[in-house]
């Protein structure tokens, strides 16, 4: 399966192909974000009824589309209250992520050393953010942690991939502020 339409993805479809066209990898990005702002503002982005339902053991990763041509895809998570990543990487991939409904909690951070597979980190800025928001990430500043800032609810992403992401980089914690990094594999909820 290539791909799930929805009357609203189709409009939105058009532009996120124009967008990969860009000259360069900022344009596109910026480009996805503002065609993601839009829709959501104007008339929201209704999903089928799965992309709704939570897990309650980690959130759900559920494909809306995948370009024929591998150019980009569309990821929608579903967020149980309290759910959030580890700190990680896209893998050297783009991506734009913006919130279709509820209140995540992204945390960047910044690369400051790589000592023979010894990472560190320093934190950068913490954002509360809710239906509309977006934001991109563009290698190497790609290391964040993504949570559902709502305690009663879940909340929804959608991430527009440069690719098919099928794993990333997750760090570890292993004491006095250094971290291991481990490869994860990335599947689909369903």
């Amino acid at each position: 399966m290539t791909h799930i339409e929805t009357a609203e993805f189709g409009g939105l479809k058009p532009k996120l192909d124009a967008a990969v066209e860009a000259p360069d990898v900022t344009a596109t990005a910026h480009q996805i974000k503002a065609a993601l702002q839009d829709v959501l503002r104007r008339q929201g982005l209704k999903l089928p009824e799965r992309f709704h339902t939570s897990r309650p053991d980690t959130y759900a990763r559920r494909l809306l589309h995948r370009d024929p041509e591998g150019r980009y895809t569309v990821v929608v998570m579903t967020w149980g209250p309290g759910q959030k990543t580890a700190l990680h990487d896209h893998a050297g991939i783009w991506c734009v992520e913006c919130v279709v409904d509820g209140e995540m909690e992204i945390t960047q951070y910044d690369l400051i050393s790589d000592d023979g597979g010894n990472y560190r980190f320093t934190r950068q800025n913490c954002v509360a953010a809710t239906r509309g928001a977006a934001g991109c990430l563009i290698p190497p500043f790609e290391y964040h942690i993504l949570a559902n800032a709502r305690p009663d609810r879940s909340s929804i992403t959608m991430h527009v991939y440069g690719g098919e992401m099928d794993h990333c980089h997750v760090f570890e914690p292993s004491g006095d502020g250094v971290y291991r990094r481990v490869t994860r594999t990335l599947t689909y909820t369903d």
